[in-house]
């Protein structure tokens, strides 16, 4: 495989369709067949389908919602994510503050019509039963949840059982995003994960007979000493589970983090970006070779699977985030995120006190930059036809320049009116996206 040398720097998002009549019980989600409308949204070059229209301000569309939950059993080697450990009397304090910021939420039209759901963190798995269906209650008196909504829970193996992962399902939760990262106990450690491959193994079964039809792997390549075979053989391993989903991640090193200090020291090698390259993809030829669809640079899933929650981000559409550290985007051009420390946005949530700590109006230029580097995202192109329908801008001729050296480069694809990341391209899809900045 020849692979060129790069520099690799992935935007790893972590992070609508129609919608139906309020959900009186979230159990009511258990039964409905939430992956069917996604399968519009994939693009199969060889059938000729064109394209699901990009709208950047669809306020017409279902919103999302994030919730953040911020505690883990123990703080990863590499995690800057707004989390700490998780402690059961400020958990509940949390959850609190949660049920009283989304009940006195007054950014949000009520009701808000909503379809997706998304519990993330941190490690969402370590609230109990009782404690989530809290929440769900309180979302669904506040919004208007449609009938088949997506609704995710994020979780590390070891930090579930048998009994609360079909608490879980009863409560109407229907996809689980799991943390793999690895097979191999020993880049485990490394991280400073808490669980075994065993682990894994034992709750992708559980998953599986607590009635989860929609699994998704978070899989982490580029560790430090990572050597293609191993993870030829992590991929072997997910692929034998045959989830639903898989999302990629590139090993990003922060500042301040103990990773990073390893590194620094030379307690870890610095990780091999050429090696990622090789990596990324090997993850693409085995995992296509196996059915998977590749319809955003970092996630495939099987048909009709991709993440209706994550989609909303790539396609522009409004999604409300609670929680410490969370984000929102109206649709429309406003962004808001709140307060990063969690006892400070708990403490304000008790106190009554604003914790919106930054709010950001786009520009229409913002707002077209956005429609290209989130649109060339997903891997079934910007329709540049109909982004001059909505922009008043014919991209094709605006950028004649950087779209010829892109091409020319290998980075990207013409079709007809679509614009597309090459395989290449979304290796060095930052390269492209800074041209529309």
């Amino acid at each position: 495989m020849s692979v060129p040398s790069v520099s690799l720097s992935f935007i790893n998002l972590r992070a609508n369709g129609n919608t139906g009549k309020r959900v009186n019980n979230f159990a009511a989600c258990r039964s409905q067949n939430i992956h069917g409308p996604m399968k519009s949204y994939t693009f199969h070059r060889q059938e000729g389908v064109t394209t699901r229209v990009l709208y950047f301000r669809s306020s017409m569309n279902a919103a999302g919602l994030y919730i953040h939950i911020p505690f883990c059993r123990s703080r990863c080697s590499y995690c800057d994510f707004a989390t700490g450990l998780y402690e059961s009397s400020l958990a509940e304090r949390y959850v609190r503050s949660l049920v009283n910021e989304i009940r006195g939420c007054n950014e949000v039209e009520t009701p808000r019509a909503v379809d997706t759901i998304y519990f993330g963190g941190g490690t969402p798995s370590l609230l109990s039963a009782a404690q989530l269906a809290t929440i769900l209650e309180v979302v669904q008196s506040r919004f208007d949840v449609a009938v088949g909504s997506e609704i995710t829970l994020e979780m590390n193996p070891g930090t579930v059982t048998r009994t609360g992962l079909r608490e879980f399902r009863n409560l109407g939760v229907n996809r689980a995003s799991f943390g793999a990262q690895t097979f191999d106990d020993n880049e485990l450690a490394r991280l400073g994960r808490s669980h075994s491959s065993s682990e894994t193994l034992q709750t992708f079964d559980w998953l599986r007979a607590a009635g989860f039809e929609n699994v998704s792997f978070d899989l982490i390549a580029g560790l430090p000493a990572q050597s293609i075979t191993a993870w030829r053989r992590n991929l072997e391993r997910s692929l034998a589970l045959n989830p639903e989903h898989l999302s990629f991640y590139l090993l990003e090193v922060h500042e301040g983090t103990p990773l990073a200090e390893h590194i620094r020291t030379g307690k870890q090698p610095q990780p091999d970006a050429d090696l990622a390259a090789q990596m990324y993809e090997l993850m693409l030829e085995s995992a296509g070779a196996a059915g998977y669809e590749h319809y955003e640079i970092s996630n495939l899933c099987r048909p009709g699977f991709e993440s209706r929650h994550n989609t909303k981000y790539w396609n522009g559409t409004a999604y409300y985030g609670f929680g410490c550290s969370a984000h929102s985007y109206d649709g429309e051009g406003e962004r808001w995120a709140n307060e990063r420390n969690l006892l400070r946005y708990v403490e304000g949530i008790e106190n009554g006190v604003e914790v919106v700590v930054e709010r950001t109006e786009l520009t229409p230029n913002d707002i077209r930059a956005e429609a290209v580097f989130l649109g060339l995202r997903l891997m079934r192109g910007l329709n540049a036809r109909q982004y001059q329908n909505q922009f008043g801008i014919d991209l094709l001729s605006e950028r004649r320049a950087e779209l010829k050296q892109f091409r020319e480069a290998g980075l990207i694809e013409l079709d007809g009116d679509l614009i597309r990341l090459t395989r290449s391209g979304a290796l060095l899809s930052n390269e492209v996206f800074a041209a529309f900045v």
